[in-house]
């Protein structure tokens, strides 16, 4: 078996633009993978065309030795662009190489060690400005099923944010807390935008709440940062979300910086280099809750990752999409009381419609995790998965 071609598909998708990648190969077998990467797609479509020409006439089953040669052959390593590439072909590898033995990719990397996983849902704030709204929001999401939830509080605050700022952050918190109960998981998200000072401070204000985490306090630039966020936090902190390879994790590990990590299936490195990642992570007795907020595919890949990872805590899952999201791919998600079950059809189990991909081609959009607008109503054409 030969590969024929690479080919990258951007579809957009309000918030964002999924970014899809296919290899093609000469016995009619091909592979999807994702590298959604927020705002720098042109990068990325650069860095598939430069790994196109590597493996064009290649044996796609190799996909270790392909791994490897495209990183140790990249002089200037890591960084989110040449990752997110390596990540979406490889991802794709491993399901031609599923379709190629009809089996799922979790029976590849060792077997199943659960049937479903428990999920957290992201963006069910949607619209939501005040407490009193985000209360609601989060009754209503309960009320779908949803046993926890993760939300950014902080609107527009970046290094360090006022007593008023902060206060209003922190009612937002109590208020769904109250309308939610004690029986649901609260994850509050910082989205690395503190300083080390406004880091402690928070994770102090949120302990009489109970959240399972507080998410990424500080830039993602300094280890020893979040290293002093959390010595000093009386909440767990997650982080590891823009950390590349088992090399960047090594000194996350080492020093101890966080109590779960967060690799990103489309941007760390894919599909093994997740399941060394977290094989790291269970020495060391740390969650394993995988960063997952993109598109379909990074979606079925990372639930291969759950299936077959015993140190897996919780994933990560949009609450709702644009509608045509089901259009995209054929993906077909099993819900129920907080779970999502571990598909078992061959390789990753999702096939992608390149008709549908160019109904909807790319759009530019902004980063918006420093202007308040995370809360944006989404377009009317949403689909909700519970």
């Amino acid at each position: 078996m030969k590969v024929t071609d690479v080919k990258t598909f951007v579809v957009d998708c309000f918030r964002t633009n999924w970014v899809f990648v296919k290899v093609y190969t000469d016995e009619g077998i091909d592979g999807v993978g994702e590298a959604t990467l927020e705002y720098k797609e042109k990068a990325l479509l650069g860095a598939v065309e430069h790994i196109r020409e590597y493996l064009v006439g290649k044996n796609p089953l190799e996909i270790e030795n392909h791994w490897h040669a495209v990183y140790r052959d990249a002089y200037w390593r890591g960084g989110a662009v040449l990752m997110s590439a390596l990540s979406a072909v490889e991802i794709a590898l491993w399901d031609i190489l599923g379709k190629f033995l009809g089996v799922p990719v979790y029976q590849l990397l060792g077997g199943k060690v659960r049937d479903r996983v428990r999920i957290y849902v992201n963006g069910w704030f949607s619209g939501a400005k005040m407490p009193e709204e985000f209360a609601q929001k989060a009754r209503e999401a309960v009320k779908r099923g949803v046993t926890a939830m993760k939300w950014d509080p902080f609107g527009k605050s970046y290094l360090e944010l006022s007593g008023r700022e902060l206060q209003t952050a922190i009612d937002c918190v109590a208020a769904v807390r109250e309308a939610v109960g004690p029986e649901v998981d609260l994850l509050i998200e910082g989205h690395g935008r503190f300083n080390i000072a406004a880091g402690i401070r928070i994770a102090k204000e949120l302990e009489p709440y109970k959240p399972m985490w507080f998410e990424e306090p500080v830039p993602p630039d300094s280890l020893d940062a979040l290293l002093e966020v959390r010595e000093k936090s009386p909440v767990p902190i997650s982080a590891g979300e823009r950390l590349y390879t088992r090399y960047e994790y090594r000194e996350l590990f080492e020093k101890r910086c966080a109590d779960y990590i967060q690799p990103d299936v489309s941007h760390a490195g894919g599909l093994g280099e997740l399941r060394k990642i977290g094989a790291m992570s269970e020495a060391y007795y740390l969650g394993f809750a995988p960063h997952n907020p993109s598109g379909p595919v990074a979606n079925a890949a990372t639930l291969q990752l759950a299936a077959c990872s015993p140190n897996f805590s919780i994933l990560e899952i949009m609450y709702s999409d644009v509608a045509y999201r089901r259009e995209i791919t054929d993906e077909k998600l099993e819900y129920e009381d907080g779970y999502i079950r571990i598909p078992d059809r061959p390789g990753l189990g999702i096939t992608l419609d390149e008709e549908a991909c160019a109904r909807y081609p790319y759009r530019p959009h902004t980063l918006r995790h420093y202007t308040g607008a995370l809360t944006d109503i989404r377009p009317a054409e949403t689909e909700f998965y519970f």
